[in-house]
């Protein structure tokens, strides 16, 4: 059920990169969409990686799963911030496209973590 959540969710963020994609060349030149849809579209396909990741056992299940709702929350964060600021002109709140910057290398860390983990329980 966990890991059908995060690939949802997934198809929903790489579903708002495509279009943000699309809004960044056509609608909104130059303000930086590009780089919303850019990490939108590339942390959809890691969750979706992630969670394959636990399900092959390549991954020690609990950190994993961290690390994606880390991804989620950070891609979120910058990705909204960024969007937020170029169709309304005000933030989330102060620095939240930083903190889902630090939020998605962090996530990046625990992932690699929690593969570590489990090559060193013989996964």
């Amino acid at each position: 059920m966990t890991l059908s959540l995060f690939v949802l969710i997934a198809g929903l963020m790489g579903a708002a990169g495509v279009a943000l994609a699309a809004a960044a060349a056509h609608a909104a030149p130059g303000v930086g969409l590009d780089s919303a849809a850019q990490i939108l579209l590339v942390h959809a396909v890691a969750v979706v990686a992630g969670a394959a990741a636990v399900s092959a056992g390549l991954a020690w299940r609990p950190l994993a799963l961290v690390a994606l709702a880390g991804f989620v929350l950070g891609t979120l964060l910058f990705s909204g911030d960024v969007t937020l600021r170029a169709f309304a002109g005000h933030r989330i709140f102060p620095m939240a496209a930083p903190t889902g910057g630090s939020i998605l290398i962090l996530s990046w860390l625990v992932l690699g973590v929690a593969a570590a983990v489990r090559v060193s329980r013989g996964g």
